[in-house]
């Protein structure tokens, strides 16, 4: 019986010993002499260096997913595992081909084969791979509606790689995982959360992210260490909605812990339709942060028309931000005040220029958009003549409209226009918002708030209205016109249902874009020293103004807008919430430091900065350096930490060129004892310093020693220049 045994074992392990060994598929690879990328025979990623530092970021996950609707189902996903890729090489692109995709149709709980195809084709240029993808749908009563693509699976992060998004000009998160997990699943309610952990981002549209409100200003992140790191970018010239992947699955223990990065497209594509998109790119590089501002101004410089602001924009220290009569009819300032108090007040801290809310007959977000000077105040001359005395002695007056509120209690929503060319939503009823301005109870605020529907950028008729209304600026002498929350794409857009699957508008930013750039060259041909101004910083629309209205916080936690201070210098930029007057040296100081423009809103732009003593004090000193200096720290370019050393640990400080000169600018908000450090700038000699608080700066300008709070401002000339 043993016999036999082993005899039948022999003869079927005989076939074994006789057939070929065949060897594992070796990835097809790309590689230059700064990057690798590596793709296995199932389409995942095995590979993705840098070849100057050995830093490999892939995790072998899969590269891509994707969700369709049926009549009967929403979100149905198609993974990447378990489908046959078809993969090819050609010269420096790498091509998967997925003919077909299988899916699980969780409305019938069937598996499905689905005749769609996918086209993949990976490139390597320099610098960056781009990922470019092709959808083809031929399945009836479908369409796709997400691709997420590229991701970078369960990525190896080093622990000195810091998350960076551009949300407000720029965020600097230490720990990635950290605040994905602790901000995740927020918003929509009701997630998936077993299966992953997801920290909303998205450019352009206003979300919560990290906790702060705000939309990414420029549609690109990075993971980003001290010498390294890796850049994402979506160099998209549809400047289409753009999810940033930020996820979390679980590792083999059921902790959140596999980090996937990428990004999510919306293609929306019916059945006998096609899709593609060659926008993505991914870049491991080497060196600081700045590196990721430089990779995206490259792209962004194919596409930007930015003009130089008027010189006086360029000077203006700060403005008052006043709100003349609020929504529930308070009435807070008259016309008159504007050239007295308010001007007066202004004049104490060196802020020249009035921001003007509120001031039309029905007041601050009401009656939208009928903007009627008040008749008790002597209507459109009362208000002429308010500007014109307030501009005696150099005065500016930006003028406010909204860019696309339209009250539901107003006439021209009552006639029928607003309703014509309001955002519907896939059902086609009318998408709104509120603003809860409250008085001095709780009924308004709580149950009492004004409704109002969202104005399409696409109609002729808005067109027309955001025209006049800046005619009507320079009629009343207004110095610039200024449209509020054009800046950003909304979390609810206008929807086509023309179609067997209703179809959201998904370019909302590039079509505001479009409004602020007849706006801005409907203005130049009548008066180039008319300026345009918008709330919200998106690169896409922040090009064709002025000057931006920052929303939201830029001296937050993990504010960081020197991303984009350092990829755009030209634009200028707001703060925003120094509201009373707590935490004033910090906050004033950070706007000196970043070269932003000192939003003044006291008590939410219901009072002037005479009500908080303090911030009065502290703001007409720093707006006096700036004006001491304003060649360079105005007018002149944000540089960032570059042409300069500073040998000092808790020292913050950012250099300005203009012409021959550069002034730095430092600051510490550390507390402690004082700390000294040394500077160094090539190339200058030290002219002089001003400073706040107890800063000292040696005779010579190589040395410097601040307190917590202290500032300091150093001025050097060209050597060899007089």
């Amino acid at each position: 019986m043993n016999i036999r045994l082993t005899t039948t074992l022999c003869s079927l392990a005989a076939p074994f010993l006789i057939l070929p060994v065949h060897a594992t598929p070796q990835p097809s690879t790309l590689r230059n002499e700064r990057l690798q990328i590596s793709i296995d025979d199932e389409g995942r990623l095995v590979s993705l260096k840098n070849l100057e530092t050995g830093r490999d970021y892939a995790g072998r996950d899969y590269l891509w997913r994707l969700y369709y609707d049926t009549p009967k189902a929403k979100e149905i996903e198609v993974l990447a595992a378990g489908q046959q890729p078809r993969i090819s090489q050609n010269g420096e692109t790498i091509t998967l081909l997925y003919e077909e995709l299988k899916a699980t149709d969780f409305s019938i709980r069937k598996e499905v084969t689905l005749d769609i195809s996918l086209r993949f084709d990976i490139t390597l240029e320099g610098d960056q791979i781009r990922f470019a993808s092709k959808i083809e749908n031929n399945e009836p009563h479908t369409i796709v509606r997400e691709l997420h693509y590229p991701l970078v699976g369960n990525m190896p992060l080093p622990e000195d790689h810091k998350l960076l998004l551009t949300h407000t000009g720029g965020q600097l998160y230490d720990d990635p995982k950290g605040i994905i997990l602790r901000n995740s699943n927020t918003s929509p309610y009701k997630t998936p959360a077993q299966k992953f952990r997801q920290m909303d981002a998205k450019y352009p549209t206003r979300t919560v992210t990290g906790g702060t409100g705000g939309c990414m200003a420029s549609n690109c992140f990075a993971y980003v260490g001290e010498r390294e790191g890796l850049y994402f970018g979506s160099h998209d010239l549809q400047f289409q909605d753009t999810g940033h992947g930020l996820r979390l699955y679980p590792d083999g223990e059921g902790g959140f812990s596999r980090l996937e990065s990428g990004f999510y497209k919306y293609p929306q594509c019916l059945s006998g339709e096609s899709w593609s998109c060659s926008a993505n790119v991914i870049a491991p590089y080497t060196g600081t942060w700045h590196q990721t501002s430089k990779l995206y101004r490259r792209w962004a410089d194919t596409w930007w028309d930015h003009r130089e602001a008027p010189l006086w924009v360029q000077k203006m220290r700060s403005w008052q931000r006043v709100i003349f009569r609020h929504q529930y009819g308070e009435l807070l300032f008259r016309y008159t005040d504007l050239p007295g108090r308010i001007k007066r007040v202004g004049e104490s801290v060196g802020a020249d220029a009035a921001f003007t809310f509120g001031w039309w007959e029905t007041g601050m977000d009401h009656g939208n958009p009928h903007y009627n000077a008040d008749p008790a105040q002597g209507g459109d001359e009362g208000w002429k003549q308010a500007i014109a005395e307030f501009k005696k002695d150099g005065g500016k007056v930006l003028l406010y409209f909204n860019g696309k509120l339209i009250d539901r209690e107003s006439e021209f929503y009552k006639s029928g226009a607003g309703r014509e060319i309001c955002y519907r939503d896939n059902t086609g009823a009318e998408f709104t918002e509120q603003y809860r301005f409250t008085g001095q109870g709780t009924f308004l605020g709580d149950y009492n708030a004004r409704t109002f529907v969202i104005a399409d950028t696409r109609s002729e008729i808005w067109r027309r209205m955001l025209l006049e209304w800046a005619d009507r600026a320079r009629e009343y002498g207004a110095n610039s016109v200024f449209y509020d929350q054009l800046g950003y794409g909304e979390r609810a857009t206008n929807w086509d249902l023309s179609r067997e699957f209703p179809i959201p508008n998904l370019r909302v930013i590039a079509d505001k874009a479009e409004v602020l750039k007849m706006i801005r060259d409907h203005n130049i041909r009548f008066d180039p020293e008319f300026a345009l101004g918008t709330e919200w910083l998106t690169d896409v629309t922040a090009q064709y103004c002025d000057y931006i209205h920052i929303y939201q916080v830029t001296a937050g936690r993990y504010s960081f807008i020197d991303w984009f201070r350092y990829t755009f210098p030209e634009i200028i930029i707001s703060d925003r919430e120094i509201r009373d007057d707590t935490d004033i040296e910090r906050r004033v100081n950070n706007t000196l430091l970043k070269g932003l423009r000192n939003d003044i809103e006291i008590y939410r732009c219901r009072d002037l900065i005479d009500k908080t003593p303090h911030y009065q004090s502290y703001l007409a000193q720093a707006n006096e350096i700036k004006r001491r200096y304003e060649h360079l720290l105005l007018m002149g370019r944000y540089r960032d930490v570059e042409g300069f050393t500073l040998s000092a640990q808790g020292i913050e400080a950012r250099a300005y060129t203009h012409g021959d000169g550069m002034a730095i600018v430092a600051t510490r908000t550390e507390a402690g004892d004082p700390v000294s450090g040394g500077i160094e700038v090539p190339g200058y000699r030290f002219v002089e310093s001003s400073t706040l608080g107890e800063a000292r700066v040696s005779r010579n300008g190589d040395r410097i020693t601040l307190r917590q709070y202290d500032l300091a401002v150093l001025i050097y000339q060209k050597e060899g220049r007089p």
